[in-house]
């Protein structure tokens, strides 16, 4: 489990990115660059990263599940996940 505190900072920078979207594409189109360095670092896109829904964990995620291999594969043998079941042969 990561720690909350790591889930709210990804949350957090989430909301940043959203709320300053649209003025970072105004002000691409326009070519100022030097008011796009005042916008806050975690306003970028490039600083969110894809972590588990449940757990948290940032490694091994699944990115059409939004779930870690981990919390995949035991969801997966419970019949927890639609469609998906596993392979035996």
């Amino acid at each position: 489990m990561a720690k909350e505190s790591m889930k709210a900072r990804e949350v957090k920078r989430a909301k940043l990115v959203a709320k300053y979207a649209a003025k970072k594409a105004a002000l691409k189109a326009e070519g100022d660059y030097e008011a796009l360095q005042l916008l806050p670092k975690n306003a970028s896109r490039v600083r969110l990263h894809n972590r588990c829904s449940i757990t948290g964990r940032p490694k091994g995620y699944m990115r059409q599940f939004g779930l870690s291999r981990i919390q995949f594969r035991e969801m997966a043998s419970a019949g927890l996940i639609p469609g998906v079941k596993k392979a035996s042969w």
